[in-house]
């Protein structure tokens, strides 16, 4: 397999949660500001980093769910930040996924441009340094809510959730396509 079709691979397991979770909860994570978003992601990426430590998951689910969750509430948090949080659900399963597939197709744009021009780096980096830069990346997102989202020179709070989808991705090319 090549990256383009890794990243088909992976990108339908990831959708394919996202749109059966819309079917069950409908857009009900539109009501979550950006900064909940980031405090979700962080949850996933903490447990992430958990497993690999402690070795052994009590709760019986893997890492390979934690990282798909980060690949969708990343894509969420880039909608949240274009349309907005609102007070309750606004928008039909159809429009989402719509939303969805449009954010996907950003962040799969930003990894092919990326990947070119750090020639397939990621490939020999660990699955545990993708999560130590999620958890990274967490921080500064952090940082730029905390500042109302105003930087003097780095990239906004969704170049941050691109990189942390984007590092998700090639997690999860590793975890599946690779075995």
């Amino acid at each position: 397999m090549n990256t383009e079709e890794e990243l088909k691979e992976v990108t339908k397991l990831c959708r394919d949660v996202f749109t059966k979770k819309t079917f069950d909860y409908g857009a009900s994570w539109r009501i979550m500001r950006p900064e909940s978003i980031t405090d979700q992601i962080f949850i996933k990426a903490n447990r992430i980093r958990s497993l690999q430590i402690k070795g052994e998951s009590l709760v019986g689910e893997g890492i390979v769910p934690e990282f798909i969750g980060i690949v969708n509430y990343g894509l969420m948090g880039v909608i949240q930040l274009k349309r907005g949080y609102v007070d309750k659900p606004d928008l039909d399963a159809e429009t989402v996924v719509k939303l969805y597939d449009e954010q996907l197709q950003a962040a799969l744009s930003l990894l092919s441009a990326k990947n070119h021009d750090y020639d397939e780096a990621w490939r020999l980096m660990r699955v545990s340094s993708y999560v130590d830069l999620i958890l990274m990346k967490i921080q500064r997102t952090k940082e730029i809510e905390d500042h109302a989202g105003k930087t003097l020179i780095s990239e906004g709070i969704d170049a941050n959730y691109l990189d942390m989808v984007n590092y998700s991705l090639f997690a999860l090319i590793k975890l599946v396509c690779e075995k």
